[in-house]
């Protein structure tokens, strides 16, 4: 877009405002990411953090010094250098001094300087007291020596630098997060020893791959002791991007019965974590878990303990679903966003960024050699010529004494320059007579020679690099330390689900004829002596868990399901189905059925066909149910049947006594229809009512079969079941006289 800029009489600048905002926002943009939110790749620092270590360095407050309110510094800091909020410049020195936020903390800090539960818990700069960590001296132990640029601040009073001369890769030590405008960045933390492993490996391989690199520096390094789970894959694309996420788990061990959680991952609160179990026993969502305690002190800064209800219970499942819902596992993004050497912000994969500070410290190595060797010929030419003065003092004193203008006669008389001359003079003379000619060419000699040893390191690329790799050895000698977060490869947590959490009760669901339902306590309940409404009667019972679903079988051969543990309590009269569910019109509910999932049953209707399933194919989360049991034209939909072993029988029995026993194996098993012909039922009398199956029953295969009819049974015995076998499909055989109008089967234990 071209500028469109007018002048008005008064010689005052006008311009479209959309102009003047687009020129607006631009210049505030850039202003958020190069001199706020993202850090520079030489010291790893964003400005007010250089601010705030530049400032303690030149108040003193070094290692060795005493400590100092915080509240000096911050004023020097936003006095001189960064014209913003106390409270802001605080919180980044606050920061900087927390071992639990910082890996390589660059402030001391005394008193409250908050907690790892709490980082922001800290008190105020009044309060507190602080200097420079030891490990500040690798940012700013070369700053004098020639190594950077220097610009006014922000009033021109003053020069601060424009960054630090880092002996080490602080941008991927302590890592930062920040907030520009339209681009971010999240750095992680990592390891010195393995980052200058890492670093010593590009210089002497240039052309390594980051996998090679990743050998020495094999993941972030946080401070805390929880463990990194995110794969070398995962980690290794990342590094190559510049852009990924990584995972961190909680550390646990087992203290008896009881669970003790020993770290926790990067920036996560014990108290929060507490919070969110406690929460989840509130709900009901933790029956195992009996009481939750937290015994951190200052010895063990994390230890939270979780204690189960028993020593039944898997402590692992527990941790895993802990896990999966809890911040005992976190994720952290990883976007290495930096402003590199050229001052523009930009991605850079882990390969990029160091070998730019690498780049960056042989440059800075050079220009702390150049300027020693300045100084070195600087003094060099100062000795000569008080080494020329020496060997005449008697004539140098005399010219200093008596001539007008001694300057220029000492240069014509010892062919000095304005500068020896102005050091000459600038000696007393009476020091002058004391100096030794010995001292003075032993110390010309020591520069003469340090000034070879500089001219041959400015002069050789692998002499410089070799300083530099020496440099950086020594540096991780002084300051170097173990790895702290482990890297462990584990597979994704799974939360409990629903049915895990429930408690495992034995209960016994209630059906009356209207459609009411309800749960009791026990297996020992009689649902006759429980109290109906008027007009309603008990029709249907089941025993199971409370853990298990409830299934409910229609007169249509549809099923529902209900959670039992929602289920109204048996001391009432429970309360309608139909407000539950969504049954056709019509149609009425018959059985109710529970079991594992794994529970085979039998299915079938009155028409003479069924089959075998699993109870967990009837579960459906629908209201309107699950069509399962497909009927024919004028059958019935019979009771479920529930199959114990795999040696089993069927009998079938129709309505004129004609009973037909065959192995269960040979029916299919089927998730859903019709199912197999068990019995031969005509379609023509099946639809006028006239023959149908009156009851099916599974036998063992060395029970006995008891056939009900009215008020009398006959039992037959295993021995005599054979009369009755037959093909799968067939008319089956009469029973005996007196027993042929069948209402029901039933079957007895093995015989003994």
């Amino acid at each position: 877009m071209t500028d469109i800029v007018t002048y008005n009489e008064q010689g005052e600048e006008t311009r479209p405002l959309s102009q003047y905002a687009e020129q607006a926002y631009l210049d505030y943009s850039m202003y958020v990411i190069l001199d706020r939110a993202l850090p520079h790749i030489g010291d790893g620092l964003k400005p007010v953090q250089r601010r705030i270590i530049y400032a303690m360095s030149e108040l003193g407050l070094n290692a060795a010094a005493k400590f100092k309110k915080s509240a000096r510094t911050v004023g020097d800091v936003i006095g001189k250098f960064h014209p913003h909020g106390d409270s802001a410049a605080y919180e980044a020195m606050v920061l900087m001094a927390q071992p639990f936020s910082h890996r390589y903390p660059l402030v001391n800090g005394q008193g409250n300087w908050g907690s790892s539960d709490d980082p922001k818990s800290f008190a105020a700069m009044r309060y507190t007291e602080s200097k420079l960590s030891k490990y500040s001296e690798v940012l700013l132990s070369e700053l004098a020596q020639g190594t950077v640029d220097w610009r006014p601040n922000f009033d021109a009073t003053m020069l601060e630098p424009e960054i630090l001369p880092a002996r080490v890769p602080n941008i991927l030590l302590n890592g930062t997060t920040g907030i520009a405008v339209g681009m971010a960045t999240d750095i992680p933390p990592h390891n010195l020893d393995e980052v200058v492993r890492a670093c010593l490996h590009l210089i002497e391989h240039p052309k390594a791959t980051t996998s090679e690199l990743m050998e020495f520096l094999k993941a972030p390094d946080y401070p805390t002791d929880a463990e990194i789970i995110t794969s070398k894959n995962d980690l290794l694309s990342a590094y190559e991007t510049g852009r990924g996420s990584l995972k961190m788990r909680a550390v646990w061990r087992q203290e008896g019965m009881d669970i003790v959680v020993t770290a926790l991952p990067f920036q996560t609160s014990g108290s929060k974590v507490l919070e969110q179990i406690a929460a989840q026993m509130r709900n009901k969502k933790l029956p195992m878990i009996d009481d939750l305690r937290d015994e951190s002190d200052h010895e063990n800064p994390t230890r939270l303990v979780i204690s189960p209800r028993s020593n039944r219970v898997d402590l692992k499942s527990v941790m895993d679903h802990l896990v999966a819902t809890t911040d005992l596992e976190r994720s952290y993004r990883i976007n290495l966003n930096i402003i590199g050497m050229d001052g523009r912000p930009r991605i850079m994969g882990m390969r990029s960024i160091l070998h730019e500070w690498n780049q960056f410290r042989i440059a800075t190595t050079r220009r702390r050699i150049a300027h020693r060797l300045e100084r070195v010929e600087k003094r060099l030419h100062l000795l000569v010529g008080l080494l020329e003065v020496f060997l005449n003092l008697d004539e140098a004193i005399h010219i200093i004494r008596t001539e007008d203008n001694p300057k220029i006669s000492l240069i014509e008389a010892f062919s000095l320059s304005e500068v020896q001359a102005d050091y000459i003079l600038e000696t007393r003379l009476r020091q002058l007579a004391r100096l030794e000619e010995v001292k003075i060419r032993s110390e010309k000699d020591q520069l003469g020679r340090e000034k070879v040893d500089l001219e041959l390191l400015l002069s050789s690329d692998n002499r410089l690099k070799t300083l530099v790799k020496r440099e950086l050895e020594t540096a991780a000698d002084n300051y170097g330390d173990s790895r702290r977060s482990p890297l462990v490869e584990r597979v994704e947590a799974q939360a409990f689900n629903e049915k895990d959490l429930l408690t495992n009760e034995a209960i016994t669901v209630i059906l009356s004829a209207s459609g009411w339902i309800r749960a009791a306590k026990g297996h020992e309940v009689d649902p006759t002596t429980l109290s109906y409404k008027s007009g309603d009667s008990f029709l249907s019972m089941v025993r199971g868990r409370s853990n298990q679903n409830v299934f409910l079988q229609d007169s249509g051969g549809r099923f529902y399901s209900l959670a039992s543990h929602t289920l109204p309590s048996a001391r009432g009269q429970g309360e309608p189905v139909t407000g539950r569910l969504s049954p056709p019109s019509g149609s009425s509910f018959q059985h109710v059925l529970m079991g594992a999932d794994s529970q085979k049953i039998f299915l079938g209707s009155d028409a003479g066909y069924g089959f075998v399933t699993q109870i967990g194919n009837l579960w459906t989360k629908n209201r309107a149910g699950k069509s399962v049991v497909s009927i024919p034209r004028g059958g019935r939909v019979m009771s479920p049947k529930v199959i114990f072993g795999d040696n089993c029988y069927i009998a079938a029995a129709s309505n004129e006594g004609r009973l037909l026993i065959f192995r269960l194996a040979e029916l299919p098993e089927l998730a859903r229809g019709k199912g197999n012909k068990i019995i031969n039922i005509p379609a023509s009398r099946l639809v006028e009512r006239q023959e149908y199956v009156s009851d099916y029953a599974i036998l063992e295969s060395e029970g006995s079969l008891i056939v009900y009819s009215g008020k009398r049974h006959h039992v037959i015995k295993n021995k005599d079941l054979e009369h009755y076998f037959g093909e799968r499909g067939r008319r089956g055989r009469k029973l005996p006289r007196g027993f042929q109008r069948v209402d029901r089967l039933d079957c007895s234990a093995k015989e003994e």
